[in-house]
Order: C-alpha cells, then sequence, then structure tokens
C-alpha cells in the first residue's frame, strides 16, 4: 500500500512508535493495517518504526518502507538495546499531538487504535490497553505475568493497572514529561503510571502472534519484572529487614531452648541435623537478602555510569530539523 500525500509541514497529530527486534515477517502485515487505521481517522500521522539491533531483514524492509511512503520514519539502532529503550527512543522523536506506543507481532490490535483516539478527545491524557484474553500464550507464562502485576501493585504505592503492556495512547504533554526521565532501566508502563495525569483503560482480546517467535522469553520476563519492582519500591529491601528480625529471633528462641533442654533436662543431642537446617535456612535467607541489595546496587551503578540509553546507526525519513531538535539522550 502506498502512503497518501500529506502535507509535511501541518502539525502531526498522532505518533505510532513501533519497536522492531526481528520482525521480517510480519512488517509489511503490521504495515498494512496501521496504514489503513491511521488514514480512516482524516489526521495527519507519522510511523516510527524503531529496528532494536535486528539480525533478519527488518532494516531494509524500513528503509525501503521510508522511501517510498512519507509517513513511515525509522530510527535503527546499533545494537539490540531493548524493548523498553526501543520505546524511549521513539517517543524522543515523536512529533505528535497524541503519540502510541504497539509491539510490531500485531497481537495488539492497530484498530484499538481508533477507540483510544476518541477517549483522547474526551479529554483522557493517558489511554491503555488491558487485556481480558491472551490468545496462544503457555499457561504458565499466563499465570508467571498475571502474579506479576498484582504483585508488582501490591509493592507500590503507584497505581500501575493490572494486564496492562506497553500498547497505550499518551498526550504531548505526558511524553514531554516522560522524555524528561533519565532511568537507565526504564519501565515505560510504571513510569507513565507515576507521571499521574488523568488515565483510563479499553479493553481488547490479545491475539496470537501472526508469525515468527516470542521477544520475551523467560529471561527477558524476569528482568522486565524486575525492573519493575526495583524501580518503584523498596519493599524488597524491607522485607529483607522483616526476615532478619523474624530469623534472628527464632535462632535465639532455639538457642533458648538447646540451653534449657542441657540445664534442666537429661535429654541429650544425638545429632547435628536440627543445626544443618537452621544453618542451611539462615544461609538461604541472607543469599536472598544480597540478591536484594545487589539488584538494586547494581542500578545505582548503571545510573552513576550515566552512559547514553541507545546508540543510533541511522534515521531514516526524519526531517533535519527534527534530528536536531530531539533529546540528547542518545549517540550517534
Amino acid at each position: 500500500m502506498k502512503g497518501k500525500v500529506i502535507n509535511m509541514n501541518k502539525p502531526v497529530t498522532f505518533s505510532i512508535v513501533v519497536p522492531v527486534y526481528n520482525e521480517a515477517e510480519v512488517l509489511d502485515n503490521t504495515y498494512e493495517r496501521l496504514k489503513s487505521v491511521m488514514d480512516s481517522t482524516g489526521e495527519t500521522y507519522e510511523l516510527i518504526f524503531v529496528n532494536d539491533g535486528s539480525s533478519d531483514d527488518s532494516i531494509h524492509m524500513l528503509k525501503s518502507l521510508a522511501q517510498s511512503d512519507p509517513t513511515v520514519k525509522c530510527i535503527n539502532f546499533s545494537r539490540n538495546f531493548g524493548h523498553q529503550i526501543a520505546i524511549t527512543a521513539g517517543t524522543d522523536y515523536a512529533a505528535g499531538k497524541a503519540i502510541v506506543v504497539i509491539d510490531a507481532d500485531l497481537q495488539d490490535p492497530p484498530e484499538l487504535i481508533l477507540d483510544m483516539a476518541e477517549k483522547w478527545r474526551e479529554g483522557y491524557d493517558v489511554v491503555y490497553a488491558v487485556r481480558t484474553k491472551r490468545e496462544g500464550e503457555t499457561f504458565f507464562k499466563k499465570q508467571t505475568a498475571s502474579m506479576f502485576y498484582r504483585i508488582l501493585r501490591r509493592l507500590t504505592d503507584v497505581d500501575i493497572p493490572v494486564d496492562t503492556g506497553d500498547f497505550r495512547l499518551m498526550d504531548r504533554k505526558v511524553v514531554h514529561e516522560l522524555n524528561k526521565l533519565k532511568e537507565k532501566n526504564p519501565f515505560v508502563r510504571g513510569l507513565v503510571s507515576w507521571l499521574g495525569f488523568k488515565q483510563t483503560a479499553v479493553y481488547y482480546e490479545r491475539h496470537e502472534r501472526l508469525a515468527g517467535e516470542t521477544k520475551y522469553p523467560l529471561k527477558k520476563m524476569l528482568k522486565l519484572s524486575l525492573d519493575g519492582i526495583t524501580s518503584f519500591s523498596f519493599q524488597p529491601l524491607k522485607l529483607a529487614s522483616y526476615s532478619g528480625i523474624v530469623l534472628s529471633a527464632i535462632g535465639f528462641i532455639y538457642a533458648f531452648i538447646v540451653v534449657c533442654m542441657k540445664l534442666f533436662t537429661t535429654s541429650t543431642i544425638t545429632g547435628w541435623s536440627s543445626m544443618i537446617i537452621l544453618q542451611c535456612m539462615f544461609s538461604g535467607f541472607i543469599l536472598i537478602i544480597l540478591g536484594a541489595v545487589g539488584e538494586y546496587i547494581g542500578r545505582i551503578y548503571d545510573e552513576v555510569k550515566d552512559r547514553p540509553l541507545y546508540i543510533i546507526d541511522g534515521k531514516y525519513g526524519f526531517e533535519e530539523q527534527r534530528q536536531a531538535a530531539a533529546p540528547q539522550r542518545h549517540i550517534m
């Protein structure tokens, strides 16, 4: 599908930010559906694809789209920096009055953008999509995802909606504030909730991937979970302190019982099984506590180094003045 002719001097109403990582199998379909939806709005728009170090043919396809369609823009990372960083780069360069974040795999239906836009016109600053059903995902992934959202909500004072990903529409003023945040391990959906503003939800059923494999295996899901928890809650550190107090109390009580048995009874200790069990329990909790502290220290270390969030290898479809005005959170 060819992009319709637009007035490039007219302010952009909608910016669609699409992180891309090895999505060559679905890119054409994603582009076609996004074009169809955005053309139906009758508003000016831009499609910003952020290539997050793909090793397949994604970047060549995106370059071709940017050359043939003036509404398509592409940011090409020098390597894989991660999904959350790709979203950040897209919002850094978005020019629209409203910015929509959507994945390239078509699990989130582009047609829902129309419902989001309607809510935005009603006066909402953030419209996030809530999944009522998740097709094509394993029982393990569904359950762990559900547990994560609910645990995170209990651990933090920030009202982060459950069963909600990064698929959302944000007003320009929200993105302006979001772009001021300098965190090196951003958890975008949590940061948007932390910012506040007037927010509402739209509901949908998440579909199975059109093609390819999930880009969020268990390892990346665990990292995202840790980023979310450590970015918005100190409860793990408090839990470590509480656990230490409880275990110390148990240790003192046990020691008191042993001394009483030695002084006032004829019972003798026939083995050291109980001592070994207690030692293993205490050691395990100590390691867990050190691990929690280490996660926070590691994130402090990332912040202190103050490296750029991402490095751009090239940009396609952007005007020179837009490039000069972009936030300096990267290296060209």
